[in-house]
């Protein structure tokens, strides 16, 4: 093996491991971590600016579905999963998640890294002033707000690299249903999500220069591998150490990693990396 795969193959493991404990001690899918850290990773490795946010992008859409495959199956075991809502909304976040693919080709590795590092921002926001008693609506919306909202899931999701948990679950606890309900059912938004945006990025970034020697596309097979085995077994870890902090202090020091997350790829976009 060269030494470029073994210093990819050390930094990926520590990579998802990291992303694998802050998934299972934040209960979010590990996107927004994984997204940032793979950037940072290849950036520290030599990549060129370019094409690296995509193959963070990419990567990270090929694990959620792993992770998120998993994550559902043990949800509906205890009958937890609104499998009503699934079914209704997946189409919209499938339609989303393939328009937010395409989007992402189009955009530069540098626009790509400043929208990441906004929405970061703003999740931050969401993870230090939210409240779980907010409520706006006592049911989920249908018709046309059902097909917008569900597309722009998908659509921000695949654009991003993440699951659409953050998302979907801020929606259902609006819309009055339960925390432990929302965060069964947006699992699946993961999957909904996941294979679409995967494959895309696959498509759209299949003849492009820069990329690492183990990529299909935008997706990096090798990265696809470790990050999902290192968050596989983290995650449990990260779950169980979760129970031993108090829930505010928690979400607040997210929030605090989120923003310095966030100033960082925004200093990145703003000075070209």
């Amino acid at each position: 093996m060269s030494a470029e795969l073994i210093g990819l193959a050390g930094a990926l493991i520590a990579t998802g491991l990291f992303a694998g404990l802050i998934a299972g001690l934040f209960g979010i899918g590990g996107g927004v971590v994984m997204v940032p850290a793979f950037y940072f990773v290849l950036g520290a490795l030599g990549y060129d600016d370019g094409p690296r946010m995509h193959m963070a992008v990419g990567t990270s859409l090929a694990v959620i579905v792993a992770t998120s495959l998993r994550s559902v199956s043990a949800h509906a075991r205890h009958k937890a999963v609104d499998f009503q809502i699934l079914k209704t909304w997946t189409p919209w976040i499938v339609a989303g998640a393939l328009i937010g693919g395409y989007v992402a080709d189009v955009i530069p590795g540098r626009g790509l890294t400043g929208l990441f590092g906004v929405v970061a921002l703003l999740l931050s926001a969401q993870f230090f002033f939210g409240r779980p008693d907010w409520q706006l609506a006592e049911k989920m919306p249908g018709g046309a707000a059902r097909a917008g909202l569900g597309a722009m899931i998908g659509g921000l999701s695949s654009l991003l690299g993440i699951g659409g948990g953050v998302f979907g679950v801020t929606l259902m606890t609006l819309c009055g249903k339960s925390i432990r309900q929302a965060v069964a059912t947006a699992a699946g938004f993961g999957v909904a999500i996941g294979v679409p945006g995967a494959l895309g990025f696959i498509l759209w970034g299949w003849d492009e220069p820069g990329r690492t020697p183990t990529a299909l596309g935008y997706v990096d097979g090798l990265g696809f591998l470790i990050l999902a085995a290192s968050a596989f077994f983290v995650a449990p870890i990260g779950a169980r150490l979760a129970h031993s902090m108090p829930e505010k202090l928690l979400r607040r020091l997210f929030a605090l990693g989120l923003i310095a997350t966030a100033v960082s790829l925004l200093r990145e976009a703003a000075v070209g990396g």
